[in-house]
């Protein structure tokens, strides 16, 4: 059995299958391959132990009765940055396609290979230990900085004087990002990978010119910035402390 310090290190991986036949052997066999794993029969399950867990990444049937996989994917993405790989049947590339578009990283059609699975979600740990920071379950607390809070369960930007800023959906989880890795140096590709993904690649400005509106919303003098700074070569900080409410 792991003990708890050695638990802290092992990606923790919330399966979601309603099929039970694939689920339970999946499971077993993810496990022998050092992943904790969290297993859930439904939607509303897998719900629940993400908030109560911190989950690293969500291997997530597509079909399922009642919510299916892709209003859960979505669920997953608007509320956190946790990898999804999405399990479906040859029949779906529609779905996958929907999948894909609604912020999943990675798709897996069955009947699969365990051991194709096993890799592809170590390529994704990866690329997401990469980006600056392990995932963990969705946070809906506040952070103060510089005068301003960021209220992440209302998604809300808030002045001094408690007046709330409106924030696009990029704006909202570029300062998210950075205000949860304050002082950190965060390159563009590290930032659109918080922010927004595989779609963002198509972007090539996109982190400038989110950094550019958010600026004008939250610096004193946009033109010269004292918050979010530039690091040349490297790409953004915030540079100020943050205190979690």
């Amino acid at each position: 059995m792991l003990s708890a310090e050695a638990m802290g290190d092992t990606p923790h991986l919330l399966l979601v299958d309603d099929e039970r036949s694939i689920r339970e052997p999946l499971a077993q066999y993810l496990t022998k391959q050092g992943f904790r794993i969290t297993q859930a029969g439904d939607a509303a399950t897998a719900r629940t132990r993400l908030a109560a867990y911190a989950i690293d990444l969500v291997i997530l049937d597509i079909m399922m009765p009642g919510e299916d996989g892709l209003s859960l994917t979505r669920h997953i993405r608007e509320t956190s940055e946790i990898p999804v790989i999405l399990l479906t049947a040859r029949s779906e590339e529609t779905d996958r396609i929907v999948g894909l578009e609604m912020g999943a990283d990675d798709y897996v059609v069955k009947p699969f290979s365990p051991r194709e699975l096993s890799a592809r979600i170590k390529v994704i740990l990866r690329r997401a230990a990469a980006g600056g920071a392990r995932q963990h379950a969705p946070d809906s607390g506040s952070f103060a900085f510089a005068g301003w809070v960021l209220k992440s369960g209302e998604r809300a930007l808030v002045d001094r004087d408690g007046v709330s800023v409106p924030l696009s959906t990029g704006e909202y989880n570029l300062l998210h990002a950075l205000v949860t890795r304050p002082r950190q140096v965060l390159t563009r590709d590290q930032l659109l990978d918080l922010t927004q993904g595989r779609e963002a690649a198509a972007f090539d400005r996109a982190i400038d010119n989110q950094v550019s509106r958010l600026r004008r919303k939250i610096e004193a003098d946009p033109k010269n910035p004292e918050l979010i700074k530039t690091v040349w070569g490297g790409g953004y900080t915030l540079a100020a402390e943050v205190t979690r409410l």
